[in-house]
């Protein structure tokens, strides 16, 4: 049976549509596999881009590790057949050259990749003088310096469209997640490339299908550009990663489940109660800033203490009582125990660093 050739859009007015849903199987497995993804993905109406796993790199030898080359015609078929742009993500220069080859719309640079520089160089320098986005996720580990490094790279190979994918961070004492969001390090890249579009990946945030939902609405919250999330035709089924997979039709439930907001809004009477309340936080932090500077001070006079009777910077046990009475005040104040750690820590190793400086000056 002849299949019906579906005219792609551009991929430059793809990638300017606001909320971007990138979506497709964490692995092309087979020809079949590839195509009924893609129409199904189509018949939701709700997806952009077509992603697919190229070359898989695996923590461990013996995994699957992507079905190569030979799946890269299968993308092609596909978007002929439905119109949707495809995706894939590159490792190296030859696996680079290799998308191009094949018409690839997207490259991305996964997380083990950003991690070495060596290797972002690499694909880079495959690219130069190439007119094809880029989207780069975030190092594994959690150094905002190796993502800027791996945008700059790219930028100097001349890339002109260049985009983030937030995809978790791997944090030891981190049990919910697959990899930790920490949202704030995706929020500051957010500040630092405003320019930039944000995407983000809860599939690899998650590990899991059962709480992909939550992650992306808080995405949407905090004013991401999009999504990328890994669908497959049998979730179970799949070849890599398939308790974080969902099918194509569960995917447009879950994106018709997600309350959409917007950034702005124009009413001036909106701005106006919003700018009271922001100067009501200003002055505030004001405040807050005025409270540690004088905690700082009384640190000091105890560092200074510390340093004339000889007695060492760090008291376990004076320590344990300062968070235990944070946690008691929190609680009853609606402050998460999460919150006060984090930020009794912040503040712990700040008056260490001042009492630090007093016994060896």
């Amino acid at each position: 049976m002849e299949q019906t050739i579906t005219q792609t859009k551009p991929i430059e007015e793809v990638l300017q549509k606001r909320p971007l849903i990138i979506s497709g199987p964490c692995s092309a497995e087979t020809e079949e596999q590839v195509m009924q993804t893609a129409i199904r993905l189509a018949a939701t109406g709700k997806v952009d881009v077509m992603r697919a796993g190229i070359w898989k790199p695996r923590t461990r030898p013996g995994s699957f590790e992507g079905i190569g080359t030979k799946g890269l015609p299968w993308l092609q078929q596909a978007r002929k057949v439905t119109g949707i742009p495809v995706a894939v993500e590159v490792a190296t220069s030859k696996q680079a050259e290799d998308a191009l080859h094949f018409g690839v719309d997207v490259l991305w640079i996964g997380a083990r990749t950003t991690v070495n520089p060596f290797s972002v160089q690499d694909v880079a320098d495959a690219l130069r003088g190439v007119d094809v986005p880029v989207l780069i996720k975030n190092p594994i580990n959690p150094d905002i310096e190796l993502w800027i490094g791996a945008a700059e790279r790219v930028a100097k190979a001349g890339i002109k469209t260049i985009g983030l994918i937030h995809r978790g961070f791997s944090s030891y004492g981190n049990t919910e997640y697959r990899n930790a969001p920490m949202w704030h390090l995706a929020i500051e890249m957010k500040r630092r490339y405003p320019e930039m579009m944000m995407i983000n990946d809860p599939s690899h945030i998650c590990g899991r299908r059962d709480i992909l939902q939550d992650v992306a609405q808080t995405a949407m919250d905090l004013d991401f550009d999009g999504l990328i999330i890994e669908s497959h035709i049998d979730p179970d089924m799949a070849w890599s990663d398939a308790k974080q997979q969902i099918t194509p039709e569960r995917l447009g439930e879950m994106l018709d489940s997600i309350r959409w907001r917007k950034e702005d809004i124009a009413s001036e009477e909106y701005h106006a109660n919003l700018e009271k309340l922001r100067q009501q936080i200003n002055h505030l932090d004001d405040e807050l800033m005025q409270i540690i500077s004088q905690r700082m001070k009384a640190a000091e006079k105890i560092g200074q203490y510390k340093k004339d009777n000889n007695i060492t910077i760090l008291q376990t046990n004076r320590w344990n009582e300062i968070l235990d009475r944070a946690f008691k005040s929190g609680e009853k104040l609606g402050l998460s125990k999460e919150f006060i750690t984090k930020y009794f820590d912040a503040m712990h190793m700040e008056s260490i660093n001042h009492q630090n400086r007093i016994m060896n000056s």
